[in-house]
């Protein structure tokens, strides 16, 4: 199994690789330390699972899952995260991850959560949120609602990190055109006046780091 780790403690990606390289059946062929580089390199690699984690710079691990289940559908995806909160884990779900395990648990179902994922099948690390994947399969309303377009989740999280208009463009691969026009709805829906209030919810939703 060829596998991607995505995060941006290069220490927390180096006791990830020593854990699933002691399979003999598991290689970590890429890494990468924020959103962004780990769609371009899931889409230049072709892992059979990245493992990313959720809060990273850029793109977190939520929205660079969309990216690469959208272009590289094969390309099975895996969240670490830090969040025991069913908002994340239903934003994986709908991003597309076969999989989701809490870091303070990594070291005792990550090797399986992998394995898992390779077969197609859904890995959760207990049963509450078993039961809450069920829910969400008979019924995909269920489940916290979300305001913002997942593109504009995207242009949010860039403008919070202080990026211009250009470098979000370069990121996104859009005009500085259209990045305007996604900040002016962003004020507009969220009724909004500045980058601070953005920041500010940018923060409250988990998008960045206080």
């Amino acid at each position: 199994m060829k596998l991607l780790i995505a995060d941006d403690h290069g220490v927390v990606r180096g006791g990830l690789k020593l854990l699933l390289e002691r399979q003999s059946d598991m290689e970590v062929v890429a890494e990468a330390g924020d959103g962004a580089e780990a769609v371009e390199r899931a889409l230049a690699d072709r892992p059979d699972v990245c493992i990313l984690d959720v809060t990273m710079p850029k793109l977190t691990g939520l929205q660079a899952a969309r990216e690469i289940k959208a272009q590289a559908p094969e390309v099975a995806v895996l969240i670490l995260s830090m969040h025991d909160d069913e908002r994340y884990l239903f934003e994986a779900l709908k991003a597309g991850a076969g999989g989701y395990v809490l870091k303070k648990e990594a070291d005792q179902f990550l090797v399986d959560a992998v394995r898992a994922v390779v077969r197609g099948e859904p890995f959760l690390t207990n049963a509450a949120q078993r039961a809450l994947v069920r829910t969400w399969i008979e019924d995909d309303a269920t489940g916290p609602s979300e305001p913002l377009t997942p593109r504009e989740q995207e242009v949010l999280k860039l403008i919070a990190e202080a990026h211009t208009n250009r470098e979000i463009g370069e990121i996104l691969h859009l005009s500085e055109k259209t990045v305007e026009s996604h900040r002016g709805n962003l004020l507009r829906k969220l009724g909004m006046r500045d980058r601070v209030e953005l920041v500010r919810y940018a923060i409250r939703r988990g998008l960045i780091e206080p």
